[in-house]
């Protein structure tokens, strides 16, 4: 009786050993899980931002210049955004640069108003 009882904890004790690394890799996978999803919300509220002042200069109610600087601003942070959340994917530099390079491009010119 005794060498079951004896059994059984030991069973426990490699139970609770084995299981505690393992539900904190499962802790640490969701906390960057949360934060992928957090950086993606923020990717897309700031492509939106882009956008919508992009809207503001051709409706008229920005100036180029100040469509120009909230612009850089917005794509300063958009870029910022986008390399957090490569680090956190394990993307190297180089996707990064031609992602910026696509996904947030300085504009050449201001944008073309819409034809009426």
């Amino acid at each position: 009786m005794e060498y079951v009882v004896a059994l059984i904890v030991l069973a426990a004790l490699v139970a609770v050993t084995v299981s505690v690394p393992l539900r904190r890799r499962g802790e640490a996978g969701r906390r960057e899980e949360a934060r992928l999803q957090e950086l993606q919300a923020a990717k897309e509220a700031k492509y939106r931002e882009i956008r919508d002042a992009e809207l503001d200069h051709r409706m008229g109610k920005l100036s180029r210049d100040d469509w120009r600087q909230v612009d850089r601003e917005l794509r300063g942070e958009a870029i910022e955004i986008l390399r957090e959340l490569d680090r956190l994917e394990g993307r190297s530099p180089e996707e990064d640069d031609r992602r910026e390079a696509g996904a947030v491009a300085r504009p050449e010119d201001e944008p073309q108003r819409p034809r009426v």
